[in-house]
């Protein structure tokens, strides 16, 4: 089984304003409400690949109850954590000249919140996928990433790790199977700018001296880099489309990836499933679909044929 954990889930509401104007009633022209959240996303899309996940996270008030029934008509099951104080984020992401967003706080999560979460993947055994992904609340252990990876150390979980830097580098010395750092996140590691696949590929070398397994780098429209465990380095172009929303790109890469690789276990098909997902929801107001994917996916595979 795929479990996904998203610390703070929130509902999104995405507006589109012809020309907004700050100070002045601004009417929208479009607005559409997403469940949101970085491990929510990868398993919609996984759903939209055909694969099963079960979406782990903690939910409050009313926008969490709405994000309990609303997740169900995504295609996958969730088993959430209802805690007391405060609701579930609402954020605003505003679709204009320049795109901009609002994103709320979250609720209040008790370390009795966090040890019913713990207890939870106690239960993962060998085999099973665990996705960590996005932000911490300001109410959590900070260390977080590092008590789940060290709690399930040696059952023979396969862990995903999509976060930013410090939460990314302290879970290194736990050998995560994949992690995805974008080019901007991977350089504000080391504190370079990377402006070309090699550099970033020499980077994520780095992070596998540092414990990493497989380094997925995405860098938006120069494409991505993958640096695998047995030493071999692929770079793939980007997927060619307009882009209409960057919001859920990156983490439909890593469920385009994963399904990619549970597939077939080749790291070619996985690379290219995951740009074809990235692709597919960056070219659309919501997350990208199965047919939309797969018709990224060979045109991928046709440019690689030239």
């Amino acid at each position: 089984m795929i479990y996904t954990v998203t610390f703070n889930p929130a509902l999104d509401y995405v507006v589109r304003v012809e020309h907004f104007q700050t100070g002045a009633v601004n009417r929208t022209a479009e607005e559409h409400i997403f469940y949101g959240g970085k491990g929510i996303n990868v398993s919609a899309v996984l759903a939209n690949l055909g694969h099963d996940s079960r979406a782990l996270g903690f939910v409050a008030g009313f926008t969490g109850e709405e994000i309990e029934r609303g997740v169900k008509s995504l295609g996958f099951s969730s088993d959430f954590i209802r805690v007391r104080k405060g609701m579930s984020r609402i954020n605003v992401k505003l679709r204009s000249d320049q795109e901009s967003e609002i994103n709320g706080m979250g609720p209040e999560i008790t370390p009795d919140d966090e040890e019913a979460l713990l207890k939870k993947l106690d239960g993962l055994e060998t085999g099973d996928v665990l996705v960590l992904s996005g932000s911490i609340p300001a109410s959590m252990d900070s260390r977080i990433y590092e008590l789940v990876l060290a709690r399930l150390e040696g059952k023979g979980v396969i862990a995903v790790v999509d976060a930013e830097k410090d939460l990314l580098l302290n879970v290194l010395k736990y050998h995560p199977f994949l992690i995805k750092p974008n080019n901007h996140e991977l350089g504000a590691m080391f504190g370079v700018a990377l402006e070309n696949g090699a550099a970033a590929a020499e980077y994520a070398k780095r992070l596998q001296d540092m414990g990493a397994r497989n380094v997925l780098v995405s860098m938006a429209g120069d494409g991505s880099v993958l640096v695998c465990e047995d030493g071999a380095v692929y770079y793939m172009e980007a997927a060619r489309g307009a882009v209409i929303n960057s919001v859920g790109a990156g983490d439909s890469m890593v469920a385009g990836f994963l399904a990619g690789y549970l597939e077939r276990k080749d790291y070619v098909h996985a690379l290219r499933m995951g740009t074809a997902a990235g692709g597919a929801t960056a070219f659309s107001y919501g997350l990208g679909t199965r047919d939309e994917i797969m018709r990224l996916y060979e045109q991928l595979r046709e440019r690689e044929g030239k």
